[in-house]
């Protein structure tokens, strides 16, 4: 666990107390990070028979792709910011600010296959009188997982693209958007016979489910006038409460024996906290006009298609 919860205070008089107060433990996200992709690499070896110059590039491939989420995160300013390998599934960055923009947003999801895609082109271009099998790897692999990334599919970065710049806060869409994501990935990866990534729309369709009752709770906070457009350390007590007994009643199979409006902390506390994050949002400033975002659009497209015209051309 990344946290840790105070729960010293209870409920002594049937008010609302104090919501668990968040800290943070010092760990050493390099000394983990680095550990998941020496077990990433490890799996990837034993399961797949693959050499090590192939693993390391795929490595490399994931770690530049990352760092370009990440260094832009840092650059607008995002707080606790880490990057997660998953073995076998890939790796993901993390990040937390509450005021977002469409355009920081747009620029965080592109900042991880663009310099990929570049580094792929430019290798390809290199290895062209070269003829270097290892080179041509490593080209290869950058061009492949980056532009697989930018398919228009929920998680992929292309289908985070399309959500952020068109219908992030429509929840109705971004239904049907993931329903479709399952559909095309589950496809995707038996076409490919990578029947281990069928995993991936399995959690989206799990996390699809999760969602549709978090909108069910934000609807009913709407109505009630209580604001889930703030961030967990901003969230007044009593609304802590008040969340928490939506998320008791909506789940009740996940936290059996929390009894809802018993305002005392329980040893579901620190999920329950993770909980209430997720049902919380960003505020998102939505400064792009329809020129800018199509223009985005048009960058992204060129830059999905134009290295696979130059690929062709060359073959």
């Amino acid at each position: 666990m990344d946290e840790f919860y105070n729960n010293e205070n209870s409920n002594m008089g049937g008010g609302y107390p104090p919501k668990p107060i968040v800290a943070t433990k010092s760990q050493n996200a390099l000394v983990r990070s680095m550990l998941s992709l020496f077990i990433y690499g490890l799996m990837f070896y034993f399961l797949f028979d693959s050499n090590l110059a192939y693993i390391a590039a795929i490595l490399v491939v994931l770690i530049i792709h990352e760092m370009g989420h990440f260094l832009f995160m840092k650059l607008f300013n995002y707080s606790n910011v880490k990057i997660f390998i998953v073995p076998l599934l890939g790796a993901f960055t993390t990040g937390k600010k509450q005021q977002v923009s469409q355009a920081q947003l747009s620029l965080i999801i592109l900042a991880g296959p663009v310099p990929g895609i570049i580094i792929g082109c430019i290798l390809f271009w290199v290895n062209k009188d070269l003829q270097n099998d290892t080179l041509k790897m490593l080209a290869n692999s950058f061009l492949i997982i980056n532009l697989l990334n930018c398919l228009p599919f929920y998680p992929l970065d292309g289908g985070r693209l399309i959500e952020t710049l068109f219908f992030k806060e429509n929840h109705i869409i971004r239904l049907v958007f993931g329903i479709i994501s399952i559909i095309c990935l589950f496809g995707l990866f038996l076409f490919f016979q990578s029947f281990v990534m069928i995993i991936v729309p399995v959690l989206i369709g799990l996390e699809i489910y999760n969602e549709t009752k978090h909108q069910k709770i934000r609807d009913y906070l709407r109505q009630e006038k209580i604001n889930y457009h703030t961030d967990y350390e901003n969230l007044p007590d009593k609304d802590y409460w008040l969340i928490r007994d939506c998320l008791i009643m909506s789940f009740p199979k996940k936290y059996i024996g929390v009894v809802p409006g018993h305002y005392e902390y329980t040893i579901a506390e620190p999920l329950l906290v993770q909980h209430i994050s997720a049902v919380l949002q960003i505020n998102l400033k939505f400064d792009l006009n329809i020129f800018k975002r199509i223009l985005i659009v048009l960058f992204y497209i060129f830059m999905f298609v134009g290295p696979l015209v130059l690929v062709g051309l060359h073959l």
